[in-house]
């Protein structure tokens, strides 16, 4: 185990780093060591003997490399017959990489993922039984499977993923760990935020936004922000899928905000045919909103479980911990100038992180990363790896029956259909199938296919076409945040060391304003700028009450801890509040001066009772 782990490390870093191979080899390999790692790593079943690798289990690592070893030798042919017309052999080789695949996926991420991806492919053989536009003329088994085991399939975006950005950042975690820098960060992270309720998460909101909007990608902002926000998390008391939902959410709301948005801008730009700055200033607000709901969720979600502030005496001494080991903050510094000044790719940027970690370690003995410990470290980071990789590889089945059978690009006229000429409904449909699409694909390349397919059945409604993009582009974004393809919940996990099922739907609990934000702007088009002055102020004003209200109502707490008939009339005045219009506004500005004001006397009484 020791050994396949450092040699899975050494080939991630010599392809990414030094030779690049063809993506099927590289993929391929990738999802065979992480497959291998975790079948002898992860027990199947709960009586599992841990001194020897069961016969089962061997069986499933031959499933994996024998399928790796087939189209390696016949890879000039295998590439123009998967899918089409696969040969006998092509199937049966390909339906043992599907099955490990999917025992990895049901080892490493629990029943719910492994069932979706079973529905998926029962959906792609016997389409021609679904009704209406669900209907597809349904595909043979042969060559679905085969092309479920190729670039459109499990070795598609979501491997991808994993293999170019979360590994090498995964690695660079271990390093970070290992060298002692982890403890450094914590206590540096005390000093900056320490006495704040919930601070190492609220830093996390600035890192990922300054980040996020550089990098254009939700996986590679958490993987970059989250080695060193997700343990400062954890050592001031979140819990491991907590911290990782909490950095899903930051991360993924990095691509929303102006100036870069990643490249949407751009794009949006060019497809509206409008001046670049007038999209990144119609995101401000919205991208206001998002993370002053991610702030207040933390607030109130760290006042709930009764995390606090430190005391200034229980901090460490800024200026004594800096001169005793500030030169770890060197590696961070090379990693963030390769992002976001020399815009280096994130795989070499980590490389530099890695590398820079190695040479400022030798400054003390304490902190010293010899050849011995480095090796260790190599074999350590891969097998932190392995459980992502076995939920993007089978998200890959997922984003491959959603390809093959077109049923994502029906989805458009399922908004003309089902909504009834009806513009809640058709929103409703539109962030659905935004979220579908975007699922395992690059925010640019879904925001692109949304623009197209989507987009004119807005504006046939009389949506702002800047309001329209914009409320397609945030669920393209959003889908990195939505199981089951999560990619940047799945990258957090990883790091965090914790369930990826269970981040993903904790990340959908703290974001659930950003699902909310668009339907704002649409409704409101002041919100993006489209209106006058006061019309602008107020939809600020009150939105932004808005958002502290419904954080309240999720975490269940405002001043103090709700009652279930306030967390309700929060969530009302959530509601109305960022429903436009006067009356709305006016009903959800009074619940909330209630419910506050009740708050107010029930901490007096509570404190004259204490005294």
């Amino acid at each position: 185990i020791y050994i396949i782990g450092l040699v899975m490390s050494c080939f991630h870093i010599w392809v990414l780093t030094i030779r690049a191979i063809d993506p099927w080899y590289f993929r391929t390999m990738h999802v065979v060591f992480a497959g291998v790692l975790l079948f002898a790593l992860v027990p199947g079943w709960k009586t599992k003997r841990m001194d020897r690798i069961p016969i089962v289990d061997i069986i499933f690592m031959i499933f994996l490399v024998a399928p790796a070893a087939y189209i390696f030798i016949n890879f000039d042919e295998w590439i123009y017959r998967v899918g089409v017309v696969p040969e006998t052999w092509d199937f049966i080789f390909s339906l043992m990489f599907v099955v490990a695949v999917w025992e990895m996926a049901r080892r490493a991420s629990g029943w719910p993922l492994a069932i979706l991806a079973a529905v998926f492919v029962l959906y792609g053989h016997f389409g021609n039984y679904m009704p209406g536009l669900f209907y597809h003329r349904g595909y043979g088994w042969d060559r679905m499977i085969t092309y479920l085991f190729s670039l459109d399939g499990i070795l598609g975006l979501p491997v991808l993923a994993s293999a170019h950005y979360i590994f090498l950042f995964v690695l660079f975690g271990a390093f970070v760990d290992s060298s002692g820098a982890g403890r450094f960060f914590v206590d540096f992270a005390r000093c900056v935020a320490g006495r704040a309720r919930g601070g190492p998460a609220k830093v996390s909101i600035v890192s990922s936004a300054l980040i996020g909007t550089a990098s254009g990608s939700s996986v590679a902002n958490v993987v970059v922000d989250g080695v060193l926000n997700i343990p400062l998390m954890k050592a001031s008391g979140f819990r491991g899928s907590i911290a990782g939902a909490i950095e899903a959410m930051n991360s993924t709301g990095g691509q929303i905000v102006p100036p870069v948005m990643g490249a949407g801008a751009f794009l949006m730009a060019e497809i509206l045919g409008v001046p670049y700055y007038k999209v990144a200033l119609a995101a401000v607000i919205p991208a206001f909103f998002y993370y002053g709901a991610a702030y207040f969720m933390i607030d109130f979600y760290s006042a709930s479980i009764g995390l606090k502030g430190l005391k200034r005496e229980e901090l460490p001494i800024f200026h004594k911990i800096m001169l005793d080991k500030g030169y770890l903050l060197i590696p961070i510094i090379v990693l963030l100038i390769c992002l976001m000044v020399l815009m280096y790719s994130p795989y070499l940027s980590a490389m530099a992180g890695i590398v820079s970690l190695i040479v400022v370690s030798w400054v003390q003995s304490a902190t010293r990363l010899g050849p011995k410990k480095i090796l260790d470290i190599l074999s350590k980071g891969a097998r932190g790896s392995m459980e992502i990789a076995a939920t993007c590889a089978a998200a890959g089945i997922i984003v491959g029956i959603l390809t093959q059978t077109g049923l994502g690009t029906k989805f458009a006229m399922i908004i003309f259909n089902y909504s009834g000429g009806n513009l809640i409904l058709a929103m409703i449909f539109t962030m659905l199938i935004a979220m579908v699409l975007g699922m395992g694909m690059p925010t640019t390349a879904a925001y692109a296919i949304c623009a197209s397919v989507l987009a004119p059945a807005l504006i046939q409604m009389n949506v702002p076409e800047l309001a329209a993009h914009l409320f397609i582009f945030y669920f393209a974004c959003l889908s990195a945040l939505t199981p089951p393809v999560a990619l940047a919940s799945f990258a957090a996990a990883a790091i965090a060391n914790a369930k990826t099922w269970e981040v993903g739907w904790q990340g959908m609990r703290f974001a659930i304003a950003g699902f909310l934000i668009p339907y704002m702007f649409v409704l409101g088009p002041a919100m993006v700028l489209e209106g006058t002055a006061f019309e602008i102020v107020m939809v600020v004003i009150t939105g932004t009450i808005g958002v502290i209200a419904l954080a309240a109502s999720v975490q269940n707490w405002l001043l103090a801890r709700c009652a279930v008939w306030e967390r309700i009339a929060l969530f009302v005045a959530a509601i109305t509040l960022i429903k436009p219009g006067w009356v709305t506004d006016l009903i959800g500005a009074v619940i909330m001066a209630i419910i506050v004001a009740l708050q107010l006397a029930r901490r007096k009484k509570a404190g004259l009772a204490s005294a």
